[in-house]
């Protein structure tokens, strides 16, 4: 995933802030609860309020990301 994740980071540059919590961490833990964060690896869409607008869970397709952030971005 790394790859398609830091390509879709440097695509949405700008527009998209891309986070990274290291699961092992346990001060990420409170971050990890309030996102519902379960499975490895898992991304998750937050609006600008702090709201998690869609999850996806496993490996996912470059096209299911971009729909959803071109949907909340424009393309």
């Amino acid at each position: 995933m790394k790859p398609v994740v830091h390509g879709l980071e440097d695509r949405y540059a700008g527009r998209i802030d891309f986070v990274y919590l290291d699961v092992d961490d346990d001060a990420t833990t409170p971050l990890k609860e309030q996102l519902g964060y379960q499975h490895q690896p898992e991304f998750f869409l937050v609006d600008g309020a702090g709201n998690v607008v869609q999850s996806w869970e496993g490996r996912t397709e470059e096209a299911e990301f971009v729909a959803a952030f071109d949907g909340l971005v424009g393309p």
